[in-house]
């Protein structure tokens, strides 16, 4: 029985938000968008054309000198109105979330609740690292004063995983240092963002042009990168589209964060504490169906512990109630798409073919009434070793590879030297000496102690390193700096 109703089933066919008002595209290309869920088209999603790109940026562009010089305390108020009414509209948000995601209605409520911390923190770093510095008498009768300047129009690139937190690593802080902004959500899940521009369109007033939107895919991107007017652009999705919007925003003398894929370990020690420890290795793994680049995807057992540790995950993993997200008691939803689906599948398929034995097989699962969903189960393989393709490639689904070492070092040298990733890397033991020696050692941006899924909270930036981050700043408040520039002014009077 489904405990919250679809807000509508048919949402035809999407429109740009563009200089303040909803303009239906020119574009004779479009794709389907889905509910996962039932496997059925909920949206057209038309691929602006590069007039329409320009134009947009052209507004974000015109707006940009009144908004910059709208004193700080008055942009800060537009935040506060996006928060509020954000508040008021995370059930209708959250459903619209899970609609087109296929993400559980707690999951998506958690996404929602998270874009609000990046508002709240945006409105801090308003206050505080937006701030300026000044040094008097620097030599007789001179003195020097910092600056941090807005530079105008940025381009915000959206991925499907989660489509109304990750925008608003960015949204913010960018409007609250003076920047605007031309946003193009993800063309597999855009109805969530398209939900947040009606509201802030209804109930926070943004001058025109200050927050644009246009929908589409690849060469919608690059003609966003490419318009000469636009100062930068941030990115989020796999590492193969990461280096290319790196390289070509570098070659348009851009500014970029370019965030890629993930490959992460979770390494238990002999010394964990299953009891206590066992439903978040769990959620690491499974949570979002494995479709968030935080996720769990190499289990690494350390010593004796391994049999215990398989025998425990896996029978939590099996009872997992697979389903629509806006049913009652629905632990894990359906892929984003058919096509991920399937490349999951394939992935685990390829496993076995390279010598992996499978613990748990959910490569098949039907779920009654919901026979065209695009779902798998948890699947479990072990006896996973790192010369195999899974183990070193991004599969982002629910599938678990179970690695075997005897020491620390030997799982430090395989999160450090195995793969090209370095998103995140979490241990579960009960010794501090073990967990600092870990966490001083790992060559990845997020590290996770007796924790699953180390996300960091909207006043930390989201780390990365290797081929998981391009760029210099990263995402959340750090991006103040990404937004501004320093301007030093040294005067005598």
């Amino acid at each position: 029985m489904t405990q919250l109703q679809d807000i509508q089933n048919d949402y035809g066919r999407l429109r740009l938000y563009v200089n303040g008002q909803w303009i239906d595209s020119g574009s004779e290309i479009s794709q389907s968008a889905y509910d996962p869920a039932k496997g059925n088209c909920i949206a057209k999603v038309p691929f602006a054309t590069r007039d329409e790109v320009n134009q947009a940026v052209a507004s974000g562009e015109e707006a940009f000198n009144s908004w910059r010089e709208l004193p700080m305390p008055k942009r800060v108020q537009y935040l506060y109105r996006m928060k509020y009414a954000f508040e008021n509209h995370i059930e209708e948000l959250a459903i619209i979330n899970t609609q087109n995601h296929g993400k559980t209605i707690e999951e998506s409520r958690g996404d929602v609740r998270r874009m609000i911390d990046n508002i709240e923190a945006a409105i801090s770093a308003g206050y505080t690292i937006a701030k300026g510095e000044q040094m008097d008498q620097i030599a007789s009768g001179i003195d020097e004063t910092l600056v941090k300047e807005p530079l105008g129009v940025f381009g915000v690139i959206a991925p499907f995983n989660f489509p109304l937190m990750i925008p608003f690593w960015f949204i913010p802080y960018a409007l609250v240092v003076g920047c605007t902004l031309v946003v193009k959500p993800s063309e597999i899940t855009p109805l969530p963002m398209d939900m947040v521009m009606k509201i802030i369109e209804k109930e926070v007033d943004l001058p025109p042009g200050v927050l644009n939107m246009v929908h589409g895919s690849r060469e919608v991107v690059e003609n966003i990168i490419c318009n000469k007017t636009l100062q930068g652009v941030t990115f989020v999705g796999s590492t193969s589209v990461a280096k290319y919007v790196y390289k070509l925003a570098g070659e348009q003398g851009k500014r970029v964060i370019s965030n890629g894929g993930a490959k992460n370990f979770i390494v238990v020690m002999p010394d964990a504490d299953l009891d206590r420890d066992l439903p978040s290795i769990v959620s690491s793994f499974f949570g979002n169906t494995g479709q968030r680049c935080l996720a769990g995807a190499n289990l690494l057992p350390v010593g004796d512990i391994g049999k215990e540790l398989i025998d425990k995950f896996t029978r939590v993993a099996e009872s997992l109630n697979i389903g629509y997200g806006l049913d009652n008691g629905v632990d894990l939803g359906p892929m984003v798409t058919n096509t991920a689906k399937e490349r999951a599948i394939q992935y685990a398929d390829k496993g076995l073919d390279e010598g992996a034995r499978v613990v748990l097989d959910g490569r098949r699962v039907s779920v009654e009434g919901y026979e065209n969903g695009f779902f798998i189960g948890p699947t479990i393989l072990d006896e996973v070793s790192m010369d195999m393709s899974i183990a070193k490639e991004e599969i982002f689904g629910p599938v678990t590879n179970i690695l075997h070492t005897n020491n620390l070092d030997s799982a430090i040298e395989m999160i450090n030297g195995s793969t090209s990733y370095g998103n995140m890397a979490c241990i579960y033991t009960s010794s501090g000496r073990i967990a600092r020696e870990f966490r001083r050692r790992v060559n990845t941006g997020n590290v996770g102690i007796n924790i699953g899924v180390a996300a960091p909270i909207a006043f930390f930036p989201f780390g990365g390193r290797r081929e998981s981050f391009y760029g210099v700043v990263h995402p959340q408040i750090e991006t103040i700096d990404f937004f501004t520039d320093r301007k030093i002014i040294v005067s005598r009077w």
